[in-house]
């Protein structure tokens, strides 16, 4: 496999793809990622979601393309908050956002990178596609030993090859993620281990730790022709210091995914969800919840704390940079719940429980 899929932005529906929120053509007969038995979710080349949409194409891209009347970007939307300096390591639970989606995650003496990218676009060329507003909440080389990294799905926002490679070479960490994706990863470096699981399945940390995979109303692509060949997931950490829930892209759908988190695990102790890249609504509610429904989420959940990313830092769709923050400040007022139970993050700010 090459280092690096060689797309270009001549078309708007490549641009969409960069952003992982696009189309994507359906030319393969073949998975060129994974080669496994079928099952409810996968049919032998794509996988799908419990509550599958129908795949945007072309046209829909082109007609979300000419009628567009987002909300214009700064150049620049540094975070109140300065670079975190994280501890070695930590007893109880420490959270920093790095941007947009990644997260470092300090628990009971562990620690665990969540999609980490560090590249300053969302893309697989360095000259086009989203382009960072803010540094890293966390510089690279502030890093604390890495145990263990989780990549949620194959989107240039979530999976960064280079930087994977490069956490790899540095800190040797187990590298965790959905059937397909170690193909990917192994493009970067072959010599990486990836541990990939299925829907349901579960890896053991050791030190009372473990990482569950569980479905996300999302879908997967790298290129113009490998939708769906990849899976994605949300992860459940269990963990002597509780149930962190972690979701880095999906829709509501009718909330049964977030119904049988709490089934299956209890009510989570911290749920970091994300509250972007949303309008338009038309295009974007099947894969990417707003505030309100990820308010709703919260609620089904019955979550102590949650904690909104996948805002603020790559601008991927309509909305202006600061309305996810405004939306889910009035979405908790009309729920009656208190702000401080779902904070919007912004890079570099730590959000920690001591017990």
């Amino acid at each position: 496999m090459k280092r690096r899929s060689l797309l270009t932005v001549a078309s708007a529906a490549t641009v969409m793809t960069l952003g992982g929120v696009g189309y994507a053509a359906h030319r393969r007969s073949r998975n060129p990622y994974y080669q496994g038995p079928k099952s409810d979710h996968f049919d032998g080349l794509r996988f799908h979601s419990p509550e599958q949409a129908a795949d945007k194409d072309l046209a829909d891209v082109i007609r979300w393309q000419l009628a567009r009347k987002g909300e214009a970007w700064p150049a620049q939307f540094p975070s109140p908050f300065p670079p975190d300096r994280p501890p070695e390591r930590v007893p109880g639970l420490r959270v920093v956002l790095i941007g947009h989606a990644s997260y470092l995650v300090q628990v009971a003496g562990r620690n665990i990178l969540i999609d980490p990218v560090f590249a300053k676009r969302a893309s697989p060329t360095r000259f086009a596609g989203p382009k960072r507003v803010n540094p890293p909440g966390i510089a690279y080389a502030d890093l604390p030993p890495i145990d263990a990294v989780l990549i949620t799905h194959n989107h240039y926002d979530h999976l960064e090859g280079p930087t994977v490679a490069r956490l790899w070479q540095d800190h040797q960490p187990a590298i965790i993620a959905p059937l397909g994706n170690d193909a990917i990863l192994k493009g970067y470096d072959d010599g990486m281990p990836v541990e990939t699981r299925d829907w349901g399945e579960s890896i053991d940390l050791g030190q009372g730790l473990t990482v569950h995979l569980t479905p996300a109303n999302h879908w997967s692509a790298r290129g113009l022709n490998d939708r769906r060949m990849a899976l994605w997931c949300a992860f459940v950490l269990t963990s002597p210091r509780g149930v962190h829930y972690h979701v880095g892209d999906t829709g509501l759908g009718d909330g049964a995914i977030f119904r049988e988190v709490r089934t299956r695990f209890g009510a989570p102790r911290l749920a970091t969800l994300p509250i972007g890249a949303y309008e338009p609504r038309w295009f974007m509610k099947p894969q990417h919840m707003n505030p309100e429904d990820a308010v709703e989420a919260l609620k089904l959940l019955g979550a102590d704390q949650a904690l909104g990313h996948h805002w603020g830092t790559f601008r991927l769709t309509d909305e202006g940079v600061e309305r996810p923050a405004q939306a889910l400040d009035a979405a908790l007022d009309a729920a009656d719940l208190p702000r401080d139970r779902f904070l919007a993050l912004r890079p570099g700010q730590v959000w920690s429980a001591e017990g």
